[in-house]
C-alpha cells in the first residue's frame, strides 16, 4: 500500500477526543525540513527523532489513546453493520510506527489481522510501549467488542509475556499474538497474495488522505477481491490541511488554494497529500463495486467560515461549499452479497 506519509498524524479536532498538537512552526519550515530528510541518506531516522523530540509522538500517551479511541469509535460503527470483531478475519493498510488497531483487535478475540505498510515503520519501542499500554484499556476492548473481561486480559497477559521473551532485533507479532497478527512489510495491499473472499473487514485509519488516487482505487478493487460477500471496508479519513497541526495561522483549508502544480512543491515523502474532497472516496468505493452503508461527511459552521477566508482555486470549483468544506469523515462500504451479485451478473447477461 503505498502511504507516501507519517502514517500516525495528529487526528482532527473535530473528532470527541483532544488534538495533539506539535510544537508550533511555520508550515512552509515544515514542509521543506520534510522535503530535505527525503532525500538525505538516513533523512527517515532523523524524521523519526523529530517527531519523537517536538511532533506529535512527542506526547505519546496523547497520541495514543486518540488511537484507541478512533478504534472505538470504528468498532461501534462494525457493529452496528453486523461486523462483530470477536471471531473476524480482519485486514487493515497502513500499519504505521506502532500498531494500536491491531493489538486492540487482537485483545477483542480477532481470528485473523492482517496489516500491511508499503514500508516497514513499525519501531520496536512503540510497538511495546502501546502494548503495555493496552492494559490501561481493557475493559473499554471488551466492552467495544462485547466479549469477557476476563479473556482480554488473558490474551493481554500473554502478549505482554510473549513480547518481553523476544529480542528487539527478533519481534514477531505473529508470536506474540499466538498467529493472529500478520504484519506485512513491505507489501503492496494492492496485490496481496491472500485468497479471494478471505477477509470479513478490511480498514485504515487516517491513511487514504496520504495516497495518490490512482492508488486508491486499487486499494478498493483489491479489497473487493478479498472481501467476503456482504462484508465491509472502513476507512476513517482526515482530509484537511495537516500543515494546520503546526501552524495555527492557517486553517485546515488553507491548501485548497494552490492548484496541483504550485502545490507539488510541498509535497515530500513524509508528508504527501492527495487533498481530496470527501465525495471522491464515496465516488471510488461506488466505482468499485462497494454498496455505502454510512457516510459521516458534513459540513460545519466553523468549516464554511473558514472556507469563505480561502481563496480557492478554480480547479476545485466543481465542488460546492458543502463539500469543499469538509475536513473528516468516516465511510463504510459494503460488498454485495453472493445473491446480489448472481442477480446482477443474470440482468446483465439476458
Amino acid at each position: 500500500m503505498e502511504v507516501l506519509a507519517d502514517p500516525t498524524p495528529p487526528c482532527d479536532k473535530e473528532r470527541p477526543h483532544e488534538l495533539v498538537r506539535e510544537a508550533r512552526v511555520n508550515w512552509r519550515v515544515k514542509g521543506l525540513v520534510q522535503k530535505v530528510l527525503g532525500y538525505i541518506p538516513a533523512g527517515h531516522d532523523a524524521h523519526y527523532l523529530i517527531q519523537r523530540s517536538f511532533g506529535g509522538l512527542k506526547n505519546f500517551p496523547g497520541e495514543f489513546t486518540s488511537k484507541v479511541d478512533d478504534w472505538r469509535i470504528m468498532i461501534d460503527h462494525l457493529h452496528g453493520a453486523g461486523c462483530p470483531v470477536a471471531g473476524a478475519r480482519l485486514g487493515e493498510i497502513g500499519t504505521g510506527w506502532y500498531p494500536t488497531f491491531p493489538f486492540a483487535c487482537y485483545l477483542g478475540g480477532a481470528r485473523q489481522v492482517v496489516t500491511v505498510d508499503l514500508n516497514r515503520h513499525l519501531k520496536v519501542a512503540l510497538t511495546r510501549r502501546s502494548a503495555v499500554m493496552m492494559g490501561a484499556h481493557l475493559d473499554a476492548i471488551a466492552a467495544a467488542c462485547r466479549v469477557p473481561l476476563g479473556d482480554v486480559q488473558e490474551r493481554h497477559r500473554r502478549l505482554m509475556e510473549k513480547l518481553r521473551a523476544q529480542a528487539d532485533d527478533r519481534l514477531d507479532l505473529a508470536a506474540a499474538s499466538e498467529g493472529v497478527i500478520d504484519y506485512r512489510a513491505p507489501a503492496d495491499a494492492r496485490a496481496l497474495d491472500l485468497p479471494d473472499a478471505s477477509i470479513d473487514c478490511i480498514f485504515s485509519n487516517s491513511v487514504l488522505e496520504h495516497v495518490p488516487r490512482e492508488v486508491i482505487d486499487g486499494l478498493f478493487r483489491e479489497g473487493k477481491r478479498l472481501l467476503v460477500p456482504g462484508g465491509v471496508m472502513f476507512h476513517s479519513v482526515n482530509c484537511g490541511d495537516h500543515y494546520a497541526y503546526v501552524d495555527r495561522s492557517i486553517s485546515q483549508l488553507h491548501y485548497l488554494r494552490y492548484s496541483d502544480t504550485d502545490w507539488r512543491l510541498w509535497q515530500n515523502e513524509f508528508l504527501f497529500q492527495n487533498r481530496m474532497r470527501a465525495p471522491e472516496f464515496i465516488d471510488l468505493a461506488e466505482s468499485a463495486g462497494f454498496a455505502i452503508a454510512l457516510n459521516t461527511a458534513h459540513p460545519t459552521e466553523k468549516r464554511l467560515r473558514e472556507l469563505q477566508q480561502v481563496p480557492v482555486h478554480p480547479q476545485f470549483d466543481r465542488f460546492p461549499p458543502e463539500q469543499l468544506c469538509i475536513t473528516t469523515i468516516d465511510f463504510l462500504a459494503r460488498k454485495p452479497a453472493a445473491h446480489a451479485a448472481a442477480g446482477q451478473a443474470g440482468r446483465q447477461g439476458s
